[in-house]
């Protein structure tokens, strides 16, 4: 395993950087037969697994102490060296890089804190100083990760040189000969948008900022989506396809098996496209008509975002809750989707690197982060009988996905490596450059979701001939009831879950259940089983052996935590 080093003066922001280059799983030791401690971890380097060490602090590698002694020692064993800088302290800094330079190690100049230079009307000449230091140079704003996907482009490019000797009088004297050549001093005043750009980064700033563009987002995608879905596909299955349906099904009354799974079940002696669950009826209404209106609403707004160049903002600010679970800022955008629809929140954790990633923010977000169509019927029941219940499902929920995410970072396996985000400047986006690629994604939504979801709906339906859900109905009830504390007519609701969600909280109205059974029964619906366009989408994801590896978790985490929150709700209400 090859291992590199960061190396710089102290306080230069070496281990920011290395938070952003190695995984979740990094641990602190101490130097053999000392007590200087330094902090290691792994990256991916070349598309292999790397060492990467966070070195003690050091100003010279003519040591003076314990610590500056333990980093030579290092350095000398290193296969690579990543030297950290101050950029707006470049003369202090330069000592310790032209000794770094002369050990002929293969390396990398970080000019580090690149964002105040510009502050401070600091300018460097990258070029300029890459000619005088013959090494790559690359400026970075460690704190939201600028910058560090080009070093390590950058380092994977380097190879072994010739070392040097110098001596400290001529070393010295070359470090104030870069520093003029290469630096000029300017009064610089902040434009608005790097105001704006600094704030968004800030904690109080930053949350309220979010906060207000999240809720613009879900209003516009609301606006959008329910508009295709109104005037649009409603009425194409409706006025279009209904008639067509009915002279099918009327076809297919002499097949009654054939009939159910084409067209399912009628009401009323109709077609219900919410729930005959028929292949050519719900089976296509469902990605299309109900999912795929938000699924373009959703990109629209998603390309905006990320071509104006907030989403990577909006990723550092929840970077350190991310941490907590085993995962990284960047997969709070899937759940941001997931709050909209789960089916493009689940597909969107492709964008992070390992396996262990994207199971655990895919199993998160089906077990805690209810879509729009069940949030709206969670606050339309249990609104009625106040706005304070709807709130307990929402801190039921957050609680059981931060445990289970806790959990999950501690027990399951595998490499997480640190997702490198670079955060662009803000900008207006190009429309040409936004439209394809929201047409690329749309199109890849059909492609891929529909068939899973039509294979679903045709699993289910030879399921329900079969009988086999009124058996999970009868086995489950003992959980149901005594854990629970729900009526038995609830397990057909929950089962009726794993199709709508929506549809299974309706039936919870007509049960008579008290506020704490309407409580309970909502978050655990939330918790259960995804719908089964989101269900098809994870099986496609993870592939079987993971999806029951899901399965099982949520079932667990439905139990336990339905199981004490019905507990801690009788105490309390």
């Amino acid at each position: 395993m090859k291992k590199i080093l960061l190396v710089g003066n102290p306080n230069v922001g070496k281990s920011v950087i290395f938070s952003r280059l190695t995984g979740v799983h990094v641990h602190a030791s101490n130097f053999p037969g000392t007590t200087v401690e330094f902090t290691e971890g792994n990256m991916l380097f070349r598309g292999e697994k790397a060492q990467l060490i966070d070195v003690p602090g050091t100003y010279t590698l003519d040591p003076t102490n314990m610590a500056e002694e333990v980093a030579v020692e290092m350095i000398e064993n290193a296969d690579y060296i990543v030297n950290v800088v101050d950029a707006t302290n470049l003369e202090r800094n330069l000592n310790l890089t032209l000794q770094l330079i002369e050990t002929g190690k293969p390396m990398v100049v970080v000019l580090n804190m690149w964002d105040e230079t510009a502050h401070r009307g600091i300018e460097i000449d990258i070029k300029a100083l890459e000619a005088e230091l013959g090494v790559p140079v690359v400026p970075t704003v460690a704190v939201t990760g600028e910058g560090i996907r080009k070093l390590v482009e950058k380092l994977g490019q380097q190879k072994e040189r010739k070392r040097v000797t110098g001596t400290d009088a001529t070393r010295w004297h070359q470090v104030g000969h870069i520093a003029h050549s290469v630096q000029k001093l300017t009064h610089h005043h902040h434009t608005l948008r790097q105001r704006l750009e600094d704030v968004a980064l800030t904690p109080f700033g930053g949350l309220t900022i979010a906060a207000i563009i999240m809720f613009v987002s879900f209003w516009i995608i609301r606006l959008i989506g329910e508009g295709l879905i109104g005037y649009i596909f409603e009425p194409l299955f409706e006025e279009a396809l209904m008639p067509l349906y009915m002279k099918l099904s009327a076809a297919l009354q002499g097949h009654p098996f054939i009939h159910d799974i084409l067209i399912g079940k009628l009401f009323d002696g109709s077609i219900d496209f919410g729930q005959s669950f028929g292949l050519l009826t719900t089976g296509l209404f469902i990605p299309i008509a109900a999912v795929l209106p938000y699924i373009v609403a959703f990109y629209l707004v998603l390309g905006f975002l990320e071509d104006v160049g907030y989403l990577p903002r909006f990723a550092v600010l929840m970077d350190n809750l991310m941490h907590r679970i085993g995962l990284h800022g960047y997969a709070m955008i899937p759940h941001m989707l997931g709050l909209g629809c789960n089916v493009p929140g689940l597909m969107a954790t492709r964008t992070l690197e390992s396996k262990r990633e994207r199971f655990i923010a895919i199993t998160l977000i089906s077990i805690g982060v209810p879509c729009a169509a069940l949030q709206a019927m969670i606050i339309g029941v249990l609104g009625e009988r106040g706005l304070v219940y709807v709130v307990v499902v929402y801190l039921i929920l957050f609680i059981t996905w931060l445990v289970t995410g806790t959990v999950l970072n501690r027990f399951v396996k595998g490499f997480s490596p640190e997702l490198v985000l670079e955060v662009p400047p803000i900008r207006w986006p190009k429309p040409g450059a936004m439209f394809k690629k929201f047409w690329m994604r749309s199109k890849g939504f059909l492609k891929e979701a529909l068939p899973i979801v039509l294979i679903g709906v045709l699993i289910v339906n030879v399921l329900y001939a079969l009988g086999i859900f009124e058996w999970i109905a009868k086995a489950t009830a003992p959980v149901v009831q005594r854990i629970w504390g729900l009526p038995p007519e609830a397990v057909i609701a929950i089962v009726i879950g794993f199709l709508r969600k929506d549809v299974a909280v309706g039936m919870l109205t007509p049960l008579n259940l008290t506020t704490q059974q309407l409580i309970i029964g909502c978050s655990v619906l939330a918790m259960t089983f995804p719908c089964i366009a989101s269900f098809a989408v994870i099986f496609k994801e993870l592939g079987f052996k993971r999806l029951v590896s899901a399965t099982i978790i949520m079932l667990v985490v439905a139990i336990v935590m339905g199981g004490l929150a019905n507990l801690a709700l009788s105490y309390a209400m």
